[in-house]
């Protein structure tokens, strides 16, 4: 099968179009024919290896996973034992531990679920990581109930975009932070209101809010805790780069510090994949109410291309991979 090789760690130069052997099935996994995957910031993290300190979880001198990639959608070729969730032929997208950027992956069952119909494979491909991380962070980090009113900072992104749906179908009033040229495409997806960092500081305004979701990292503490009511809940799901070696650490120590003084909640978001959460994700996105973003679709071969693209920042939504 074809797939995309990363031997070592380093720029979307190591990455590799191979031809490779199919995966065996395991007790508990099923083996996906990929239609399409979908790029994250993640998976520049885990090419670079950077910060330093992901070497520990994701192999010391080289990567874990000699195949790259996360995120993906396909049908299923074969079940292994002990697996009565899928059979041969079902429409399905989920998230590995890497592997997902080649034609055919073994992934555990528990970590996919049954593809929304109204979707397209490469639509599907985009949901997994950056879909799951908005919805922990509204609903279960920022605890967001209907009437409230919420700030996300990068909501043009491929996190954002999932995240101003997503607290509109929980009922929220929505406020966007994005740049210029990301403000049509913010608003379309339903944002109450549209703030253009490039002419307006939103931690300088008067509207305070009861939760905000930070997906970019770019202002202080002092800054994101200001535009809060009082019992308000800050979200971070990112935080100043910190260089190569602790990468945002530093960041996330201020973040827990921070949230164990004051009325207000402080926390750093650790998405987390879940089945469930892609079964929910499945209900809003069949209602109508979630529609992925996709900036940018390339092919297999040319996922060292996509990778860049990804790594560069400042993306409108999805970047996909059709297989």
């Amino acid at each position: 099968m074809n797939a995309i090789v990363q031997p070592a760690y380093g720029s979307t130069a190591v990455l590799r179009f191979e031809q490779v052997e199919r995966p065996a099935l395991g007790d508990g996994e099923v083996l996906v024919r990929v239609h399409a995957a979908s790029v994250n910031k993640g998976d520049v993290h885990l090419l670079t290896g950077t910060p330093y300190l992901v070497r520990l979880a994701f192999g010391l001198r080289r990567p874990k996973y000699r195949i790259a990639g996360q995120d993906m959608a396909g049908t299923v070729e074969a079940v292994g034992p002990n697996v009565t969730a899928f059979k041969p032929g079902d429409e399905v997208y989920g998230q590995m531990p890497g592997g997902a950027f080649a034609e055919y992956v073994c992934a555990p069952a528990d970590m996919l679920a049954p593809k929304p119909a109204n979707l397209t494979f490469e639509q599907a491909a985009a949901v997994p990581i950056s879909g799951m991380t908005a919805l922990q962070g509204l609903r279960d980090a920022g605890q967001l109930k209907p009437g409230q009113k919420v700030l996300i900072n990068g909501a043009s992104g491929g996190v954002g975009t999932f995240a101003v749906q997503i607290a509109k179908a929980l009922g929220a009033e929505v406020t966007a932070v994005c740049s210029t040229r990301h403000v049509d495409k913010v608003r379309s997806l339903g944002a109450d209101r549209v703030i253009d960092y490039t002419r307006e500081d939103f931690a300088r305004g008067p509207e305070r809010y009861d939760v905000m979701l930070d997906l970019v990292g770019n202002r202080s503490l002092a800054d994101c805790r200001a535009v809060l009511q009082p019992g308000g809940v800050f979200v971070s799901s990112a935080g100043s780069p910190g260089g190569n070696w602790i990468g945002p650490i530093v960041w996330m120590l201020k973040v827990m510090l921070a949230g164990m003084s004051g009325s207000q909640k402080v926390t750093m978001l650790m998405s987390k994949p879940r089945r469930e959460d892609l079964l929910f994700l499945r209900s809003l996105i069949e209602a109508g109410k979630v529609t992925p973003v996709i900036e940018r679709q390339y092919a297999l071969r040319e996922t060292a291309t996509a990778m860049g693209h990804v790594a560069d920042g400042h993306a409108q939504g999805k970047t996909v991979i059709s297989v």
